[in-house]
């Protein structure tokens, strides 16, 4: 504790110009929690840790998603933390579609211009700790859902667009169980300004609040 006052009181200028902080986190927590320090993002990270040991710890049953996967760097996490269940893993795995980037374009959200499309099925399946649990579900989102008879505890939505923003919120939020938890990624990332209005709109819609997390990119958290 005494290390991280004496950093912040030489150094915390340079840090919040860099938007980097040193606090204290759960100090007084004594069970063992397992935080990757290789994972740059420790808010997003440790949050996703505490929220699946309150849901095992309540034997919550449902199965786990995530919504946007890429390169499957924080579904991995999602594997690691919820080992018995099986998780579906929703991704074009070809980028962003050109119908989604023009809504963006026209809304004037964001440009849509990144690049996701370089990843592979094969590449999130070999970073998963229990593949075996992988369910991949590969096209365009809903129409990659169809089939599918589950119910959720936790999902990861991870799109950065508006509409695969909004569309996975009106698909998970129904089959989310009672004491389950939805992940809503760059809800304050100003580059993608759909995201915040996605689930505003939905939240509206549906008398729902949320918590705004500062984490990295600015996740929202729904609970049931």
């Amino acid at each position: 504790m005494k290390i991280a006052a004496a950093f912040n009181y030489l150094f915390g200028s340079f840090f919040n110009k860099k938007n980097i902080r040193i606090t204290h986190s759960l100090n007084f927590l004594f069970r063992k929690r397992e935080i990757d320090r290789n994972y740059m993002d420790h808010i997003r990270l440790a949050t996703l840790e505490l929220i699946s040991a309150e849901i095992n710890s309540k034997n919550i049953p449902g199965a786990v998603a995530e919504l946007g996967v890429y390169k499957g760097k924080f579904a991995r996490y999602i594997n690691q933390y919820f080992p018995d269940r099986k998780l579906y893993l929703f991704d074009t795995f070809e980028g962003f579609s050109k119908a989604d980037i023009s809504t963006e374009i026209q809304q004037g959200f964001s440009s849509g211009e990144q690049n996701f499309s370089n990843t592979s099925v094969d590449e999130v399946l070999s970073r998963m700790p229990f593949r075996e649990q992988c369910i991949i579900k590969q096209g365009y989102f809903p129409q990659s859902s169809e089939g599918i008879e589950e119910e959720f505890v936790f999902v990861s939505i991870d799109t950065d667009l508006y509409d695969p923003i909004y569309n996975g919120l009106c698909y998970f939020y129904p089959r989310l169980l009672k004491g389950g938890y939805i992940f809503i990624h760059d809800y304050n990332n100003d580059a993608y300004k759909g995201a915040k209005q996605a689930v505003e709109k939905f939240c509206a819609e549906n008398g729902i609040n949320k918590v705004p997390l500062p984490d990295s990119c600015g996740t929202a958290v729904l609970c049931k």
